[in-house]
């Protein structure tokens, strides 16, 4: 008697997996979320695209809060290159934003250096009167040091808009120093007993283990340093001198409320004010996000 043959199994077909009715779960909680971020962008965004819609605009149309022009006027920023040395300007903002930016990082980062890798008696009270200075106002300090630039005849050039820099800055002392105090300290006692020296420790090892922060604090002087306008108030008197920001006031006190009422003029300037640092933050975003989450993440 032949021996019953078995038909072959049935190809199982593989249940259907609940992640995707998951996954499309999390998305429909993530909802609110995205609808308010884009709430908040569209926020934050608004008054950039009406300044750079206004801009572009005839004088009659200015304050219409319409964002795309009925009729563009790009000849604004031709009138603001003839009404004002707008590159000379430009120029004398960058020499001195980089100047800032790169003298506060570099002794910044030295001082960090110094409280997060020595050990030495007085360390912490030394480090806490560093950030006590913080609390300091700056309007406290203001007029001392008008004079002491004045005592050095200084105090009518550009020196005193980032000199001052080269001696440091508190707040990025104390955001550098949280950064070298994540590093593992292994790495550098190896490199002390293969000879290497205090500085090449700085500048071999632990500067480019913290080049984000390092490009964090540059960014963000880079920026304080383009937009400040108080000191270039107090210290310069020659238009030739003046950076953007002091510029845009002599254009606003010329074509604006006190002025002549050429508002498209000044908002022009205020364009060309503005799109450096915008550019700068759109180049240097990748670094400057991943500083901060790894110094969020560092406490």
């Amino acid at each position: 008697m032949a021996a019953p043959t078995l038909a072959p199994p049935e190809p199982t077909r593989p249940a259907e997996s609940a992640a995707p009715a998951g996954g499309r779960r999390r998305g429909w909680r993530r909802l609110p979320f995205w609808v308010g971020l884009t709430a908040a962008s569209v926020l934050f965004l608004y008054p950039f695209a009406w300044l750079v819609s206004a801009s572009l605009k005839p004088r009659s149309q200015v304050f219409d809060n319409a964002l795309i022009p009925n009729e563009f006027a790009w000849t604004n920023f031709v009138r603001i290159w003839d009404a004002a040395p707008v590159l000379n300007w430009f120029v004398n903002s960058v020499v001195v934003a980089l100047a800032a930016a790169t003298a506060v990082t570099v002794s910044s980062a030295l001082v960090a250096f110094g409280f997060a890798y020595f050990r030495f008696p007085g360390r912490n009270v030394l480090f806490g009167l560093v950030l006590a200075t913080m609390m300091l106002p700056a309007a406290v300090t203001m007029i001392p040091v008008y004079l002491i630039w004045n005592s050095v005849g200084l105090a009518t050039t550009q020196v005193p808009l980032w000199a001052a820099n080269l001696f440091g800055s508190a707040f990025y002392v104390f955001l550098l120093r949280q950064f070298f105090l994540g590093l593992p300290r292994d790495i550098f006692e190896a490199a002390r007993i293969d000879g290497a020296s205090y500085w090449g420790l700085f500048w071999r090892i632990a500067v480019p283990l913290c080049k984000p922060a390092l490009i964090v604090a540059f960014v963000f002087e880079l920026k304080a340093s383009w937009s400040d306008l108080l000191k270039p108030l107090i210290y310069l008197r020659d238009p030739q001198l003046f950076t953007m920001p002091r510029g845009l006031k002599s254009i606003s006190d010329q074509f604006g409320q006190s002025g002549e009422q050429q508002w498209e003029i000044v908002l022009a300037g205020s364009v060309l004010t503005t799109l450096p640092m915008v550019i700068v933050f759109f180049l240097a975003q990748r670094h400057f996000v991943y500083g901060i989450a790894t110094q969020g993440r560092k406490g």
